[in-house]
């Protein structure tokens, strides 16, 4: 339980910087790895820091060592250009780490998932969630943990008005009773609900939606 090595990637982004917070802050974390395509801006005696192109997976899967493995990382459709290269982002990188995690004997893996996902969705996001899942779940991972939460709520370093008028508009369902199972979520309650379920040991394939999410958060 003390002394993890933790690796995330995404710490730039709304959930992966408030993990980062939490893991640098937290004493069983004795060691975190950052690989992205970008400085996350921190200096800590525990942090080590690697900037990489995802694309060549040659240049640093011997980088991803340690106990549990973070997958935060994404970005929307306008941000990348269209579904593709979102697809690449969003999936392809990641499910780039997790076959290096795998590779290097890294113990789990927690993902940020969607709520929603599944593959026959007719919405593209959430079928891309649920064949990111799919595809780590055959990877001989030891423990592998989905989170699945709705709109997530928050500061950001850019502005997604799209994503804004969504939270607004699930809130407002929500109050009406309406898509309860996608109300959203502040990033920093999936942060917190990341760091407790990577102290968990059952091994095997583990899903949480929606309002497991709020529960786990508010463990320890």
């Amino acid at each position: 339980m003390q002394n993890k090595e933790a690796i995330i990637i995404g710490a730039t982004g709304l959930v992966g910087s408030h993990l980062l917070q939490r893991a640098l802050d937290d004493a069983r974390f004795s060691a975190v790895t950052l690989l992205g395509r970008r400085h996350c801006g921190r200096e800590h005696p525990k942090l080590t820091e690697h900037l990489v192109d995802f694309s060549a997976p040659g240049d640093w899967e011997h980088l991803v060592q340690g106990d549990v493995l973070f997958l935060c990382l994404g970005t929307t459709r306008a941000k990348a250009g269209g579904k593709k290269a979102q697809y690449l982002v969003d999936h392809t990188y990641q499910f780039r780490v997790a076959e290096a995690a795998a590779k290097n004997g890294v113990h789990s893996l927690l993902l940020v998932s969607s709520a929603g996902a599944r593959l026959n969705s007719p919405f593209f996001y959430m079928r891309m969630k649920a064949e990111l899942e799919r595809d780590i779940q055959a990877l001989p991972i030891r423990r592998k943990v989905f989170i699945r939460p709705g709109a997530l709520t928050g500061p950001r370093t850019e502005r997604r008005t799209g994503e804004k008028v969504g939270v607004w508009l699930f809130r407002t369902l929500n109050r009406l009773g309406i898509l309860r199972a996608h109300r959203p979520i502040h990033g920093d309650e999936v942060a917190r609900a990341l760091i407790n379920a990577s102290f968990a040991e059952e091994e095997g394939v583990h899903i949480h939606q929606l309002q497991e999410v709020f529960v786990l958060s508010r463990q320890g």
